[in-house]
């Protein structure tokens, strides 16, 4: 394998999580009669430049094109977080009427939404079908199809180029990112273009240890430094970078062409912040894979002494990133009784991997089990609040990262 950023073959592996199916992969009742296929997860950083990346590619049509089951709607979080977003994005560049935005990965539309409320053009790109239907419903014009020179193709006769290209969790997602830019570059006005990608930032994934935002559609964990070369092979430099609480601890970074933007002091500020976390360290990443093992043991324990002491264990919410946390700590069905979630997508379907059965959150009030272990844990906060009333009847959630802990009222 060679580094997806500055194609050197010099990588040094520091985490290996197993075999996974992948992390969206929900099944029918009659699919978990069928074999499953597991892939490598594991990690490395390119000694070249730093960047951190899967080692093995899943096939990005077994990813997202098959019931693909995510929806960008599904939390009040993350719908008040792309508004803002959109609105951030147009005020500070002055976009218009005149101006296209083109979201990249669209899903439903939700970023999208935000941009036409300030007026501007929309086109979004997804490969998912049943989602691009989903989104086409909701009055919103989606390519379907993988973004690259094929999409761009489709866009620019019809809406000209974009004033601005989004990408969120996104370019992290893409295994040929030079092709993936050369169709940007197309698709991008010259002079004003602004391309924006966010995804969630190596240095939090480290230091609060995130190991479950790895899985299969994470091909990359971004970190600013090793863009900068890579940019500029395109005649592009970031402008800017902001940090965003979203996922996690996530960054904003801002791309446009040399000497269109002045160069904001957000990137100096990232890039120091990188160079003091240390996070092309060797040995720091090693701790961080020791942490990792430590946080399974941990959970493990817990989980096996609530079973122990005749506790009924269920999990609320189904991300993706739940099901690395699931698969790497070997959580089935003998210690979760169900799992709850608000996605029509999922509901009614069976977990990657482990097969426990994903019904709808009025469960979790109708058998009050007495510990919900909370997978989505970068929403824990809204996610409690929809469920005072569990515990205000006495149960009580598991938060699994940074290391497993009860919280009650």
């Amino acid at each position: 394998m060679k580094c997806r950023l500055c194609e050197s073959k010099d990588l040094f592996k520091f985490l290996d999580l197993g075999h996974h199916p992948p992390s969206d992969q929900f099944r029918t009742a009659e699919q978990i009669q069928q074999p499953v296929t597991f892939y490598p997860l594991d990690v490395y950083k390119c000694n070249g430049c730093g960047f951190v990346q899967l080692g093995y590619v899943v096939p990005p049509e077994i990813l997202y094109q098959d019931n693909y089951p995510y929806e960008s709607s599904t939390t009040e979080t993350g719908r008040s977080h792309f508004r803002a977003f959109a609105n951030a994005v147009v005020n500070e560049f002055g976009f218009n009427k005149s101006d296209l935005a083109v979201d990249i990965g669209s899903n439903v539309g939700v970023l999208l939404d935000g941009f036409l409320e300030n007026g501007l053009r929309i086109v979004g790109v997804d490969p998912a079908p049943n989602i691009c239907e989903i989104a086409r419903g909701r009055g919103v014009p989606t390519v379907n199809d993988f973004f690259g020179m094929n999409a761009v193709e489709q866009i620019l006769p019809e809406h000209g180029r974009a004033s601005v290209i989004t990408g969120t969790n996104v370019f992290a997602h893409v295994d040929d990112l030079h092709a993936f830019m050369n169709a940007v570059q197309k698709l991008l006005d010259p002079k004003r273009g602004v391309f924006v990608i966010e995804a969630p930032h190596l240095v939090h994934l480290l230091n609060n240890l995130e190991f479950d935002t790895i899985y299969h559609e994470h091909l990359s964990y971004v970190s600013v430094k090793p863009l900068m070369p890579f940019f500029k092979k395109f005649g592009m430099e970031i402008i800017n970078v902001e940090q965003k609480d979203i996922h996690g601890g996530s960054i904003r970074v801002f791309v446009s062409g040399i000497g269109n933007y002045s160069v904001r002091t957000g990137v100096a500020d990232v890039l120091a912040m990188e160079a003091v976390e240390k996070v092309e360290d060797h040995s720091a990443l090693l701790q961080f894979a020791k942490a990792v093992a430590h946080n399974k043991s941990e959970l493990n324990f817990l989980l096996h002494q609530l079973k122990k002491d005749g506790k009924r264990i269920v999990a609320v919410s189904a991300p993706a990133k739940g099901m690395t946390l699931l698969n790497y700590c070997k959580i089935d069905r003998e210690l979760l009784d169900f799992v709850t979630e608000k996605s029509r997508l999922k509901i009614g379907k069976f977990t990657p991997g482990g097969h426990i059965p994903v019904t709808t959150d009025s469960k979790l009030l109708e058998e009050m089990p007495d510990y919900a272990l909370l997978l989505a844990w970068n929403f824990s906060k809204e996610i409690m609040r929809n469920n005072r009333e569990y515990m205000e009847k006495g149960g009580k959630f598991i938060i699994p990262v940074p290391s497993p802990r009860i919280v009650s009222i």
